[in-house]
């Protein structure tokens, strides 16, 4: 009867039907992306409006100061400015080449029967919550790297001339290093499973053309696969920065907690998300303190976004191409 119907209808109401179910998908799809951009909007005014009492107080020095005094009220961003672009940077170096690593086996050199249960252990270890990971860095990773990891690098790199300065200090086990470790391990998932997925969309014959002109596995993945889906790699590594600069319970753990900047990397710093994990529960409601911490989390958002745009930017030339 359906069938019968539709061989009735003239094709004019064929497509006036067609064309209202696409106004109504568009208006859908419009209003979901106007919402995203209404959420993200009021939340970056409530923090600036939030924050505003520290910013004419302190004004640019607030940026600057590395003092956190609640007692003085004395209030300056500096120190967690610095950890946290000092532990975001530091966890891509070590996370980028792994994660690219394990694309690159699941894509191109594991077998096809274990492709499937180390792709989803993979993406079990981004469903673990922040805190558990915590937990496991204070609990694990700092000891060993009180006893073992942090002395054995002291006495050997922390001897060179030139970046031995960076390795240097007690062992204790915490610091920007260990925060930094544990952030590459919670993003190595995000960005690996965004590179084994990217790297599936290259059509095949471009990488059996290849093959067949006589070039290896590597060269392959060098000339084939990465130019041609380098914009969803860096979208993957932007994602996985993006988990850095926020992460908050994880790094609360393991960081040290203390606001001095540290001249190694093995010292303790904070960093904006850590700081206010810890002070905002003691904050009272129109405090200075209150406005000082909504500021850091006003920056936290300009800083995502500076590294937003810089990544556009550094790709513009390679999409208009």
């Amino acid at each position: 009867m359906q069938q019968v119907a539709l061989a009735s209808a003239s094709p004019k109401a064929i497509s006036r039907g067609s064309n209202f179910g696409d106004l109504i998908f568009a208006g859908l799809t419009r209003s979901a992306g106007i919402l995203v951009l209404i959420l993200l909007g009021a939340i970056i005014v409530e923090l600036f409006i939030g924050g505003l009492p520290a910013f004419q107080k302190f004004g640019f020095p607030f940026l600057t100061s590395t003092e956190w005094d609640p007692v003085q009220e004395e209030f300056g961003a500096a120190v967690s400015i610095f950890g946290t672009v000092t532990t975001a940077v530091l966890a891509l170096l070590l996370s980028v080449p792994i994660a690219f690593g394990i694309a690159f086996y699941l894509t191109e050199l594991a077998p096809q029967w274990l492709r499937r249960p180390v792709g989803t252990a993979i993406e079990l270890l981004a469903a673990v919550p922040s805190i558990i990971y915590g937990m496991w860095g204070f609990f694990v990773i700092v000891p060993l790297m009180a006893q073992y990891v942090q002395p054995a690098i002291i006495d050997s790199i922390g001897e060179l001339p030139v970046i031995g300065g960076l390795f240097q200090g007690p062992a204790f086990g915490t610091g920007i290093f260990t925060a930094a470790l544990i952030l590459a391990v919670m993003i190595i998932p995000f960005i690996a499973a965004t590179m084994r997925d990217v790297f599936l969309t290259v059509p095949p014959v471009f990488k059996e053309s290849a093959y067949g002109l006589g070039c290896t596995t590597w060269e392959v993945m060098r000339a084939i696969v990465i130019p041609y889906t380098r914009v969803s790699v860096v979208g993957g590594i932007m994602l996985g920065l993006g988990r850095a600069l926020g992460e908050t319970m994880a790094v609360t753990f393991v960081i040290g907690n203390t606001n001095r900047i540290a001249t190694t990397l093995f010292g303790p710093g904070n960093t904006i998300a850590s700081i206010v994990a810890l002070e905002f529960p003691e904050s009272q409601a129109g405090s200075l303190k209150l406005a000082s911490l909504l500021a850091l989390g006003f920056i936290l958002f300009v800083i995502s976004f500076i590294v937003l745009a810089i990544s556009r930017i550094l790709l513009r030339p390679r999409l208009k191409g």
